[in-house]
């Protein structure tokens, strides 16, 4: 197939970077996020999502989502939370930092990559400067579209750590670029890093992939496996076409039969229940991206009735096709 689906999905769900701190630590030290939810609207208004990440530029740290197990971060290391969940950097388990959500919402205003640091042990905020010495970590934001359907970041884990030392130097040279971007605070220096963390979070994803067992389930090892695979570009390359079982199955070479339940086995929902997600993501974008008429976007998903397209969309998405349009846009 033609179609690289990840990169269709990666695409779709509109993948953004921006917002970036340079964070030191000295002592023993904490610096606690609160959950996505909270902070996505200051951070980034009119995306749905965010997730945070943390690359280490110097020193150690340990880094873990609140109540769980944290784990050690070495030079050169990343670890992203693609699901927002709360969690804590600290120069040791277990400690805890304070944390302010009002903080949040002036660091727009504020000239990017923004410089903090941390100091113990009261583990509070405090200005540069700070000591070359200190543990030093670029910490960044990716935004992104939950809805209506976003197959590939509900195939992620909730953290993901990737070590400098894995595979090739690619995650140790984003680090050290980072560290540069961020210390010069040179002209384009946010657009820089925001095409970075991009780059960055489709190697992560990539890694992760290759990394699965072989008889894993859910998207990622769908788009590896010889019949998910094909089913899932043909979709994603003509979304339009009127897709039967019969017909996959067929292209692919499989029963009517066989295809639904690989498939189920390893997305957890059936083919055309897919189909009519994807469409309507493929639709969002439209509505997003063009100007083109409700009734014009219904067509080019498949639906050659623009209520029939209005009434799935609201299913999703929990508002008809225009009036999510315009919050959207609204709020951009």
């Amino acid at each position: 197939m033609s179609l690289d689906t990840l990169s269709d999905v990666l695409r779709s769900v509109r993948l953004q970077g921006a917002v970036f701190f340079y964070v030191s630590g000295h002592s023993d030290w904490a610096a606690e996020a609160p959950a996505a939810g909270e902070i996505a609207p200051l951070l980034m208004p009119g995306i749905e999502h965010v997730m945070e990440y943390h690359a280490v530029v110097r020193g150690t740290c340990w880094a873990g989502i609140l109540g769980e197990a944290a784990v050690q971060l070495s030079q050169g290391d990343v670890v992203m939370f693609p699901h927002g969940d709360a969690h804590v950097v600290s120069s040791a388990p277990g400690l805890r930092g304070s944390v302010d959500v009002r903080w949040y919402d002036n660091v727009r205003s504020q000239s990017l990559p923004l410089r903090v640091a941390y100091d113990g042990p009261n583990l509070q905020l405090v200005p540069p400067p700070t000591s070359d010495t200190d543990p030093t970590i670029v910490c960044g934001f990716l935004g992104y579209d939950r809805q209506p359907f976003n197959p590939l970041i509900a195939a992620l884990p909730r953290m993901l750590h990737l070590r400098a030392g894995d595979h090739d130097a690619w995650v140790a040279r984003f680090t050290e670029q980072a560290a540069a971007e961020s210390h010069a605070r040179r002209p384009g220096a946010e657009a820089m890093l925001a095409r970075m963390s991009e780059m960055m979070f489709v190697d992560a994803v990539r890694r992760y992939a290759d990394s699965l067992p072989a008889q894993s389930a859910g998207w990622l090892a769908g788009l590896r496996d010889r019949y998910v695979g094909r089913a899932l570009a043909l979709m994603h390359e003509a979304p339009a076409q009127d897709w039967s079982l019969d017909e996959l199955g067929r292209r692919i070479g499989l029963s009517r039969s066989a295809l639904h339940e690989r498939f189920v086995q390893m997305i957890g929902i059936a083919p055309m229940q897919y189909l009519a997600q994807w469409r309507m993501q493929a639709a969002a974008r439209m509505l997003l991206e063009t100007r083109s008429t409700v009734a014009a976007i219904a067509l080019e998903v498949g639906y050659e009735s623009e209520a029939a397209f209005a009434r799935a969309f609201k299913r999703l998405v929990g508002k008809p096709p225009a009036a999510w349009r315009r919050e959207r846009e609204a709020v951009v």
